[in-house]
């Protein structure tokens, strides 16, 4: 049986381009508006970022779930990502590179956890859900926990 599960954000906004908003769901409360860098105000925070957010957010947490369930002795996650929009017949999200770096502990197979780290955006649902507009490329960085680093 196919399960359902249901999300709602809601938004409310003042202003043209220059105006100001504010997005609010469960667990999520931000003011809105057009960047600064596309000559909005860059108050709190912007559909771009909340994209990218969403891209890190669920990458993150599907990486952390692909290792565990491989039992990968990893210690920690850290990842950046960068958002590429480009402007060629309006504004579009060109492509999001994931850039982990997964600290394992002595011995572990890492090439073996860099291909983890590639699975882990194909299993990532907002990835599925961006996937044919937007390009997602992961490049990951392994770092072996020494006694004097852990």
């Amino acid at each position: 049986m196919t399960q359902l599960h249901t999300y709602t954000v809601r938004g409310e906004w003042s202003g043209d381009r220059h105006g100001t908003g504010h997005v609010s769901g469960e667990r999520l409360s931000s003011a809105l508006s057009v960047p600064t860098n596309l000559g909005g105000p860059g108050v709190g925070t912007n559909p771009e970022e909340l994209l990218l957010s969403a891209a890190n957010g669920c990458y993150l947490i599907t990486l952390a779930i692909l290792l565990t369930n491989r039992k990968v002795p990893y210690t920690r996650l850290e990842l950046e990502s960068e958002g590429f929009v480009v402007n060629d017949r309006g504004l579009r999200y060109d492509r999001i590179e994931h850039r982990p770096t997964i600290h394992v502990a002595p011995g572990t197979d890492v090439e073996q956890v860099e291909v983890y780290a590639e699975q882990a955006e194909h299993a990532c649902m907002i990835s599925s859900a961006i996937r044919g507009n937007v390009r997602v490329t992961v490049v990951p960085r392994v770092v072996v926990e020494t006694s004097s680093n852990a």
